[in-house]
């Protein structure tokens, strides 16, 4: 215990000098700013882990597709595989003495015909053999594709569950952190609303998407999540797009990339602002200089000003 409460000092700012204890209290801006640090270490590994995610869902959906497109192939490759086999059987019992005798006994004025008849015999034979080995040849390829994508799939989940231990910790950490300096009843950073939201109103997509933000204030902020109940930074900004038919990855940096770029003097409701050189935050403006954002662990999807961290830039989606 002793421990433990020498812990939760020094991480609040208690200094210790000599026989008694000084306490040396933190000022809330301190407080943030130490907080900010370290969710800024924090934020592009959740980044991260929402990239692998994406890639490794749409993995599992080829293996899907490819599995589909297998099974009529499978079958494919059984029914010329029982045609090979009744020729090779036909062929096995009649004998080329006795087919020919069979087909050369007669009339003489039908020889030509039957001889056309024997080749085409020997040649759909050969077809069908070739096509056998064909459909044999693409079933191994397609399936040597499924595997390897099985195996990526199986250490991708690996590095996924590793990372998923990883954060939740360093969130354990931060969320005892902000405890310890704001108490179990008030972890907030000040009021989730400042004022009208969206503050400027359009009925276009972008006016709506801010809209859709807005209705999401209050909701718990959840590394890796896109809702319906909590959501992080960037499936926050998916959601709000998504209301009005527009996809946006689960990532800020494909966000990012796929989005078009405008300068601060051409913002409006619905653009994205993207913050720090390696952009692992992003909020949705709302007008008036105002954005909404999910901001890291034990907070909620607000209002805050526009420039609530370094700005990487400005992406208009749509």
């Amino acid at each position: 215990m002793r421990t433990l409460l020498l812990c939760v000092m020094a991480t609040v700012g208690i200094v210790l000098t000599g026989p008694s204890v000084a306490y040396a209290t933190p000022s809330p801006s301190d407080v943030e700013a130490q907080i900010d640090a370290e969710w800024n270490k924090l934020e592009p590994v959740i980044e991260d882990y929402n990239n692998t995610h994406n890639k490794l869902t749409k993995l599992r959906t080829q293996q899907k597709s490819l599995a589909r497109t297998l099974a009529p192939l499978q079958r494919q490759v059984d029914a010329a595989m029982v045609e090979v086999r009744g020729l090779a059987v036909d062929a096995y019992i009649a004998g080329p003495p006795s087919v020919a005798n069979a087909l050369l006994s007669g009339d003489p004025d039908g020889f030509a015909e039957k001889l056309a008849l024997l080749d085409q015999l020997a040649q759909n034979r050969k077809t069908s053999i070739a096509e056998v080995t064909r459909l044999r040849d693409k079933y191994a390829t397609d399936k040597a594709a499924v595997d390897k994508m099985a195996s990526e799939i199986a250490v991708r989940d690996t590095d996924l569950k590793q990372k998923k231990t990883a954060i939740e910790k360093e969130i354990t950490k931060l969320q005892k952190l902000r405890i310890a300096a704001y108490g179990e009843a008030n972890v907030d950073d000040g009021p989730l609303r400042t004022g009208p939201c969206p503050v400027t109103y359009t009925n276009d997509k972008g006016g709506r998407a801010a809209q859709r933000a807005c209705d999401l204030i209050g909701k718990p902020y959840v590394f890796g999540s896109n809702g319906p109940n909590s959501y992080d930074c960037s499936g926050l900004t998916q959601e709000a797009w998504k209301a009005v038919g527009v996809h946006l990855e689960h990532y800020t940096k494909d966000q990012w990339g796929s989005t078009t770029p405008v300068s601060r003097n051409e913002l409006k409701p619905g653009d994205l602002v993207f913050y720090f050189s390696d952009v692992h935050h992003v909020s949705l403006y709302i007008g008036g200089g105002k954005v909404v954002h999910a901001p890291h662990t034990g907070d909620h999807v607000r209002m805050a000003a526009v420039d609530l961290a370094p700005v990487a830039g400005y992406r208009r989606p749509g």
